[in-house]
């Protein structure tokens, strides 16, 4: 009986490694898609702030018009990056701070029970 537990856990795992092994070439085909598509799209954003200045070198000066959508460009950036630093500082620190305060509290009920008695 041991030996066919041990045996179909052997297979069980096995199955588990080919199958994760699957998964992880399927997901590695997806990120490179999914890359491709974020270099086509900054191409993309590219390509309209270009159109962006063309409209508005019809109404004023080429060098005001790039002046202008590179103001804008690097104002976008800077409050992505704020908003970016805010969300790093929110995730600080990286350790599991309400599992850590559960296993405490796990830790302290399993010494009070041996203390009392009441564990054996």
């Amino acid at each position: 009986m041991s030996e066919q537990v041990a045996t179909l856990v052997r297979d069980e795992l096995a199955l588990a490694r080919v199958e994760m092994i699957q998964k992880g070439k399927r997901a590695g085909r997806g990120v490179g898609i999914f890359g491709t598509a974020g270099v086509l799209a900054l191409y993309g954003v590219g390509a309209l702030l270009f159109t962006v200045g063309t409209v508005l070198a019809r109404w004023m000066t080429a060098w005001l018009a790039a002046l202008i959508v590179t103001v804008v460009v690097f104002a976008g950036a800077g409050v992505m990056a704020l908003i970016g630093k805010k969300q790093v500082q929110q995730a600080i620190p990286p350790k599991p701070v309400e599992a850590l305060e559960s296993s405490k509290r796990d830790v302290n009920a399993a010494k009070a029970g041996f203390q009392h008695g009441r564990i054996s």
